[in-house]
């Protein structure tokens, strides 16, 4: 019916516009006017020792590593762009962490006559640009120089390879005594991923004090937040990249962090801005040294950087999932990474894996399906016996139970015991940069959904595209549900469980259309391998065998020779508990129930 209204009712033809030309404009912080220069005069007045550096000619300096290309520009001896080599946007754009456009540093030196913004003064440097080997590094030093014991200094380190770049800044005989450096980072954190819903989700600030912190990542309005603690690290986190900043020995103090968005916006994603304080006695003494972070959200990347819990930006799900990703999926996904070049094939082998470890429970959990198949035509005779009584019901089932030494929690131990794994692989997925870009039949990126069709309008709750991923994991859920329900006597109670058991699937159809097609991908092929696994134990699996031991189970309990089970017992001591509760209410309203008084 929706689709029928979307496509059959005619929509109303837009007003025409004025044809007149539009200039649109993308959003960027605001930076200095530098349209024109001050006199010195009023140089003088506003920067007072640093006059003579408010005036210069902006020059660049690119160093270009293994991995990146990172500029420097002499007006604030700042980083002016980092682009990343081995990464592109979704639209195959290159992909910069930092960008002139986009980026703004602030240093904010107290001085005499006010803070001094050090990105507007322009810093004198000898160092050249160069190519690093990946083995090689290169030392880039800024200096603004008052005099030859009065200046700034800020050095940079870059290696041939990798994400780091070492920071230190340095004061002598400048700034205001006892006066912290005010520091500032804004960044417009652009459309790097394909869907601007599913970035601005990702899009956040975390900071470390002693644990993670997270700003929280709202879709349609502005947060921010103020660190009590010094902060040790930060990042700017997207979905698959970081840009942030880590204090070496002196931590970071009084950090504050905001996050603004506009939901209109469809250039920028979010605008993110950190300020902090450096105390001056860190200036003086050179140990204001700091790393930048600017690379991929790579767990296999973070977690051999020495930096205390940097891997954290890397969700691996709640805390009690979170060992089962970080010690047993991500190992066995990047064993597989070296074996496998196609990341759908990589898939269906870590599939198999997870299957053929967890047979052993999926094979408990048939045995004891069948043995309530078993047990079905007596439970059938105990519900037309008892009719709507409940409560008899259950105490004549669990009479049978014991009986025959039966559990009939034996079935969904398996079952829970498999979940942890199906829901570490819901958090893993989505935050796994392997898969980005990688591609598989008809998906274009494993990393998002693939949009097999698009829609030419919105759904509710679903989106403006079909999975199809997602459309043959429900498909299979289906099936699945379909082929236990044909194996599992139906349970009496107030839910019907195989109705339920179909509902799901269509609910989840829903739910995952915008989820990573990896995702979606892995779930239905450990649906089709479940079924296959469950059509090969039936054939080991003999029914009769079951019922001739079930009877056997039934004729030791009566004599007393078959030694009771925890579960046995724990039924036996419920039953008792039952009979006695029972007992005593009957005699408490045999005692309640008035006397009648003879007539007269």
């Amino acid at each position: 019916m929706l689709i029928g209204y979307q496509v059959l009712v005619p929509r109303e033809e837009p007003a025409p516009v004025a044809q007149e030309q539009v200039q649109q404009v993308e959003p960027s912080i605001p930076v200095a006017d530098t349209l024109s220069a001050p006199d010195t005069t009023q140089n003088r007045a506003i920067y007072g020792d640093f006059a003579a550096a408010a005036q210069g000619q902006s020059q660049d300096l690119t160093i270009d590593t293994k991995d990146a290309k990172v500029v420097f520009s002499n007006q604030g001896g700042m980083l002016k762009e980092v682009l990343l080599k081995n990464y592109k946007t979704y639209d195959d754009k290159p992909l910069y962490l930092i960008s002139d456009e986009h980026t703004r540093f602030q240093f904010n030196l107290p001085t005499a006559k006010g803070n001094i913004d050090l990105a507007n003064l322009y810093f004198s440097s000898t160092s050249t640009s160069q190519t690093l080997a990946e083995g090689d590094s290169a030392v880039i030093k800024y200096r603004l120089a008052l005099s030859e014991n009065q200046f700034v200094e800020q050095t940079y380190v870059v290696r041939g390879s990798g994400f780091l770049i070492d920071y230190g800044i340095q004061t002598k005989g400048v700034g205001q005594t006892g006066q912290p450096l005010q520091f500032g980072w804004q960044n417009e954190m652009m459309q790097w991923e394909n869907d601007m819903t599913e970035n601005r989700k990702a899009v956040t600030i975390n900071y470390y004090t002693d644990e993670l912190e997270s700003l929280s990542p709202a879709t349609d309005s502005n947060v921010e937040a103020a660190a009590e603690e010094p902060v040790q690290w930060f990042t700017m986190k997207s979905k698959y990249f970081l840009a942030g900043l880590v204090a070496e020995k002196s931590p970071l103090q009084g950090v504050k962090v905001e996050a603004r968005v506009n939901p209109a916006d469809t250039v920028v994603v979010k605008s993110l801005e950190v300020q902090a304080m450096v105390p001056s006695a860190a200036l003086q003494d050179g140990t204001a040294r700091f790393q930048y972070y600017l690379g991929p959200n790579d767990y296999q990347v973070l977690k051999e950087l020495p930096i205390v819990d940097f891997d954290e930006n890397v969700y691996l799900g709640y805390a009690f999932l979170k060992p089962i990703n970080e010690y047993i999926l991500v190992p066995l996904f990047n064993a597989l990474e070296k074996v496998f070049s196609n990341y759908g094939i990589l898939i269906i082998c870590l599939v198999l894996i997870v299957k053929t470890l967890l047979t052993p429970l999926t094979y408990k959990s048939y045995v004891s399906m069948a043995k309530m198949r078993v047990l079905a035509p007596e439970l059938a005779e105990l519900k037309e016996k008892n009719g709507d009584d409940m409560a008899k019901q259950q105490q004549d089932q669990m009479k049978l139970y014991q009986q025959v030494g039966v559990s009939p929690l034996s079935g969904c131990v398996p079952v829970v015991a498999t979940m942890p794994i199906l829901f570490s692989l819901f958090f893993l997925f989505p935050n796994l940069i392997e898969l980005r870009g990688q591609s598989f039949l008809w998906a274009n990126d494993l990393s998002t959904y693939d949009s097999f069709i698009k829609l030419p309008f919105t759904l509710p709750f679903y989106g403006s595209h079909v999975s199809l991923f997602t459309l043959m994991m429900t498909v299979s859920s289906i099936a699945y549900a379909y082929y236990n329900n044909q194996m599992t006597p139906t349970q009496p109670g107030p839910v019907n469980m195989k109705f339920l058991s179909y509902v799901m699937p269509l609910m989840f159809m829903f739910v995952l259309n915008n989820f990573p097609a990896g995702l979606t991908f892995y779930y239905f092929v450990s649906n089709v391998v479940t079924i296959a696994q469950q059509l090969i134990i039936r054939r080991f699996v003999d029914e009769d065998k079951i019922k001739r031991i079930l009877d056997e189970n039934r004729a030791k309990n009566a004599n007393g020779e078959r030694k009771q089970t925890k579960f046995q017992k724990y039924l036996e001591k419920t039953l008792q508990a039952g009979e006695e509760a029972k007992r005593k209410q009957a005699e408490l309203e045999k005692t309640k129930k008035p006397t009648r008084r003879p007539k007269k």
